[in-house]
């Protein structure tokens, strides 16, 4: 089974370092100085929003049907193998804002020129290197941990068994 990106809403700041290190990651360089100075400017693949009282970074889910790769005309968007983040071609892509409007979560953009979309890969390179996605390893609090489905639903497991035996204790007293 694929990892994914899980975010910890509760630990967020809002401090965009995950949107620095996306960014910086997808530049031409890969080092933060020279990335600045690139032309045209990297741009994260994420984006933190902000609600009224919490701060979540929005990246793409990697929809396991993906309305996207159904939606695009010029198959720009696919998934190189079942347990592969979507990945976009840019020499495919023709800007037609298909995949855009067939997002469920608003997560896909243009770049800045309005020309091809930009969309989260997981850092499918560093992963492929057994690194940790560059947002994940940024993230100062751990808002965002990059684990599998089984790890995250071991925890939401023992997170509710802990519920039930507080619960049950509480009715013994």
């Amino acid at each position: 089974m694929r990892n994914m990106i899980v975010v910890k809403v509760e630990r967020c700041l809002g401090c965009k370092s995950c949107e620095l290190a996306c960014a910086v990651e997808h530049s031409r360089s890969k080092n933060l100085q020279e990335a600045m100075t690139e032309n045209p400017a990297p741009v994260a693949r994420l984006k933190v929003a902000r609600g009224t009282s919490y701060s979540i970074p929005l990246q793409c889910l990697q929809c396991e049907d993906a309305p996207c790769i159904q939606i695009c005309p010029s198959k720009a968007l696919r998934r190189p193998d079942p347990n592969s983040p979507i990945v976009i071609d840019q020499e495919l892509c023709i800007g037609c804002k298909c995949c855009l409007l067939a997002c469920p979560f608003g997560v896909i953009r243009l770049d800045r020129q309005g020309r091809s979309i930009i969309k989260c890969d997981q850092c499918l390179e560093r992963v492929g290197r057994g690194e940790r996605p560059a947002c994940v390893l940024a993230c100062p609090t751990g808002a965002l941990e990059f684990r599998s489905l089984e790890e995250v639903l071991a925890e939401k497991r023992e997170a509710y068994l802990v519920q039930i035996e507080r619960s049950l204790s509480g009715a013994q007293e």
